[in-house]
């Protein structure tokens, strides 16, 4: 077998560089929650797909769970590593019978139903699925990787194939040493990021996914506020990825990119000669999401007289395109999101007061990045392994001045400018760590000092996020951590309670 895992590919010895990196990688990895992850980007660097899938198999029901995915179009907020199980299993029980691989150089000429892969802009058209064994031979897992590209993937299946099941063997194995303790406080899922594909461990994270974990087996109507650069557009994909119509599309417009009648006609579609220029019936978004999730964004800029159409297919649950004489049903979840104070503009009057109250069904206020304390240096690494692997550079570090910058800067724009900032760091950087100089970050102002009313409340917020850090890169392991930071272990925990850093993040004793 061994042989055979280079023959079929490019470079083979390249490859093998890369595939010896992702055993590294993955063998290194200590945290159940994150090895998945590892596995899912390195597969899908290897075989150059934009998606990668790694499958549990229950050997019960014979039910596959989603566990990992990697998507190269995935926006800010990473990629999903929880999913519930997978409704549409056709194509991966073939697998599971077979005992074999399956590579489709064209997808759209297979009798497989790929419905349950994500929907993205442009269509999969090669797919490549890999069973994976255990030591006894029965098959526990499978890795899907698929392609924009109508390419063959089969010569990858070998190598995908050890790589993967290395990785569910490491995975089951670390699942068995957790405490039952922290098992049972990551199975319930719906109150960790990680489990909607988000980033960060912080208090107001936690409610936000707990809210998220109520709404999203519900065809409640969701309204998304918060600040520019929250990740409001992520918070929506990932509710419309863990919910009932994942397999559907997920469609995205922004009320403020068109003016009125343009907007009307992009929302509602059109017949043919309803107005000058309109040559063909055009489909409407809300034809094109029908079935699954349509997220208007910038809601607060929708025009009043457009307002009163969205609340008629809102409670009715029809649209009439222009120049239409009938309507129609759709069967669309709708997901609002604004930065704006829709309360206040009902007041005012320019925004309708009863579609506010209809859309506003469900309210989730995302966090200001400010307010998730240590959530910033998880997202900086994020999106710094990121933009190494979009440049196909190594890995880089992070200076400690630099993540002190990072840790007390205000972040106006949020996730959003993080992440731009972040990404322009990972240019800049020829050395491999990431220093001050390429953060570029402007010297605190007074204004901004305001923000923090004294020296000392500044100080702490700085040593909270470093001690959460240290914490996390320790596994939560309290003795080495006071070991590596030099002070008695008494002392940490008691800069830990001073600083109302819960000891439940604190994984091990030591």
């Amino acid at each position: 077998m061994t042989n055979d895992l280079f023959t079929q590919v490019a470079e083979p010895l390249v490859y093998a560089a890369a595939l010896l990196d992702g055993f590294i990688r993955v063998s290194q990895e200590n945290d159940p929650t994150t090895l998945p992850g590892l596995c899912a980007v390195s597969a899908a660097h290897l075989s150059h797909c934009e998606l990668a899938q790694l499958y549990l198999v229950d050997e019960v029901t014979d039910q596959f769970e989603l566990i990992a995915q990697h998507l190269s179009e995935a926006l800010p907020g990473g990629e999903p590593t929880s999913r519930p199980v997978v409704q549409n299993q056709q194509l991966l029980h073939y697998v599971l019978r077979k005992r074999c691989c399956l590579s489709l150089d064209d997808v759209g000429s297979s009798l497989y139903d790929i419905g349950f892969l994500p929907a993205t802009q442009a269509p999969w058209r090669a797919l490549l699925c890999v069973p994976l064994f255990n030591r006894t031979n029965a098959v526990t897992g499978v890795l899907l990787c698929a392609s924009w590209r109508a390419t063959p993937l089969m010569g990858y299946a070998p190598s995908l194939g050890q790589l993967g099941g290395f990785a569910v063997n490491q995975l089951l194995m670390l699942r068995r040493m957790q405490p039952a303790s922290v098992i049972s406080r990551s199975s319930r899922g719906v109150s960790t990021a990680g489990a909607y594909g988000l980033i960060g461990n912080s208090t107001a994270m936690e409610e936000t996914c707990h809210l998220i974990g109520k709404v999203l087996q519900t065809p409640y109507t969701v309204l998304l506020r918060g600040e520019t650069g929250t990740g409001k557009e992520v918070v929506a994909r990932a509710i419309h990825t863990a919910g009932p119509r994942s397999a559907q599309p997920f469609v995205v417009q922004n009320c403020a990119a068109f003016p009125e009648g343009l907007l009307e006609s992009e929302l509602f579609g059109y017949r043919k000669g309803a107005f000058t220029g309109a040559e063909r019936n055009y489909a409407g978004l809300f034809d094109a999401a029908h079935g699954g999730t349509l997220l208007l964004d910038e809601i607060g800029d929708m025009p009043l007289s457009l307002q009163a159409k969205l609340l008629r297919v809102l409670q009715e649950g029809e649209i009439r395109p222009l120049g239409a004489s009938v309507a129609h049903k759709v069967d669309v979840r709708i997901v609002a999101a604004t930065h704006r104070d829709l309360a206040a503009m009902v007041a005012q009057g320019s925004f309708r007061e009863d579609l506010y109250y209809r859309i506003a069904q469900f309210p989730i206020q995302l966090p200001a990045l400010r307010e998730r304390d240590g959530d910033v240096l998880q997202l900086a690494r994020h999106f710094a392994d990121k933009a190494c692997a979009a440049l196909g550079r190594a890995p880089v570090d992070w200076s400690n001045t630099a993540l002190d910058q990072l840790s007390s800067h205000g972040f106006p724009g949020n996730v959003r400018e993080l992440k731009c900032l972040v990404e322009r760091a990972v240019l800049l950087c020829d050395d491999g760590v990431i220093l001050p100089a390429h953060l570029s970050l402007p010297l605190a102002s007074d204004a901004t000092d305001a923000v923090d009313v004294t020296l000392r409340q500044r100080m702490e917020r700085v040593e909270r996020v470093f001690l959460i850090d240290c914490l996390h890169k320790n596994r939560g392991n309290r003795t080495r951590t006071a070991r590596e930071l030099g002070v008695a272990r008494r002392t940490l925990l008691y800069r830990l309670a001073r600083l109302n850093i819960p000891f439940d993040d604190a994984r091990g004793e030591g």
